[in-house]
């Protein structure tokens, strides 16, 4: 049986990540919690498709809406609410 402070931590945990589908990740848009170079709202412009079919996807590229500047990273870190936000606010 859990105690409630055990249970708090689960509810605590669920509540800082984001739900995300990697299959309606294109186009999706996403804001940085913590903005660097005035970036703060990003477009996920690719999504990269594992080379053997069947394997999940791993990688995305994000694009910078002001800058246009374009990286690569691992889509699981969007689910990180301490770095990203689901749409632009």
């Amino acid at each position: 049986m859990h105690s409630e402070k055990s249970l708090q931590g689960i509810i605590v945990g669920a509540e800082q990540t984001n739900r995300v589908s990697p299959k309606k990740l294109l186009l999706s848009k996403w804001t940085a919690v913590h903005p660097e170079r005035k970036e703060k709202h990003f477009l996920v412009t690719k999504v990269f498709e594992p080379e053997i079919e069947g394997q999940a996807i791993v990688e995305i590229e994000l694009e910078a809406a002001m800058t246009g500047r374009k990286f690569c990273m691992p889509w699981r870190e969007l689910k990180n609410r301490e770095h990203w936000l689901q749409g632009w606010q």
